[in-house]
């Protein structure tokens, strides 16, 4: 049986969706079930069970021996937040319990990691393991998968494999219900379709300009393709970037959402809110070496092609993955 954790949000209802067409059927679902906007993640799918998020733990102790691998992508994400502790019991503690586990019974585990770690990019987006204890993240978010990242490479007794995936700036279908956090081209879409045209922060670093911002921006059929190849390839256990590997601007953005709807470009920019202004990322770039020298080989979408996708066949008529 294969565990995905999160698997009604985002990336997980989207990794359900993939491993379904391979064929794999005997999935158990982990999520907090009670919000129901997330329920048509799940239409369709195809698993064995779904088990409450709080329920889990319980779970394992009496039919983990089902169990033969992990995703667990399930994870608080509001970089909004503040209250520590809501991270450490949900991003830290949630994931030892699952690690401390696939340690005792051997199962492989991937989990969730998050670009958040590389803070302002002082030290580069390389995931060299050697760098991790020193990264600088701008919120708790970021600091509680940094926390796990660092307590990861301290153990010893480890699962027989074990990858933790640094997902940079993933878009695509199955994020409707994510509200402010949902990527900037879901925001976008929603933006152009309800009054013609769109806003961008505008640059308060003279080093960029207006929308000339960059980020990795990775489509969530190639995370999902990661993924699978991690379960299939099990290469070296640790840390992998997970992006396109080439950052690309806002305007780039902007611009290939206007086509992809067939309107005509109207972008207009707004101040950086202040209170974000001085942990504003303005270029971020996954290293892609360590996992394409692991053996991966599929190309990732291009940002005119993941944008076009996204909008024609997913946002145009709310369609699901």
């Amino acid at each position: 049986m294969i565990v995905v954790t999160g698997a009604a949000g985002f990336i997980g209802s989207c990794l359900v969706s993939r491993l379904n067409k391979e064929g794999l059927t005997d999935i158990l679902l982990v999520d907090d079930f009670s919000k129901q906007e997330k329920d048509p993640n799940l239409d369709g799918k195809q698993f064995a069970g779904k088990v409450e998020r709080s329920e889990f733990e319980s779970w394992l102790k009496s039919n983990g021996e089902q169990v033969d691998f992990i995703y667990h992508i399930g994870a608080r994400t509001d970089t909004t937040e503040f209250d520590k502790s809501i991270f450490d019991e949900l991003n830290v503690n949630y994931t030892k319990m699952i690690w401390n586990f696939c340690t005792q019974k051997r199962v492989p585990l991937v989990y969730a990691s998050s670009a958040a770690t590389y803070g302002l990019g002082e030290y580069g987006y390389e995931d060299s393991h050697e760098i991790i204890p020193k990264l600088k993240p701008l919120n708790p978010y970021g600091d509680s998968k940094n926390d796990f990242d660092i307590w990861a490479l301290q153990q010893t007794n480890t699962p027989p494999f074990w990858a933790g995936l640094k997902f940079f700036n993933v878009y695509g279908p199955n994020e409707y219900h994510k509200g402010r956090m949902a990527s900037v081209i879901f925001h976008a879409f929603n933006q152009i379709l309800s009054n013609g045209g769109m806003k961008l922060f505008r640059s308060h670093n003279p080093e960029y300009t207006d929308g000339g911002q960059l980020r990795d921006f990775v489509y969530v059929k190639d995370v999902v393709e990661v993924c699978l190849y991690l379960r299939n390839s099990k290469p070296a256990s640790g840390i992998y970037n997970l992006g396109s590997g080439k950052a690309r601007t806002f305007l780039d953005l902007a611009k290939n959402t206007f086509k992809a709807m067939e309107k005509e470009e109207n972008i207009a920019f707004i101040d950086t809110p202040a209170d974000i202004r001085d942990k504003y990322q303005y270029f971020t770039e996954a290293n892609m070496n360590k996992l394409v020298s692991s053996g991966y080989s599929k190309p990732f979408h291009t940002l005119e092609e993941g944008v076009a996708d996204y909008v024609k066949n997913y946002l145009s008529g709310t369609k699901y993955y």
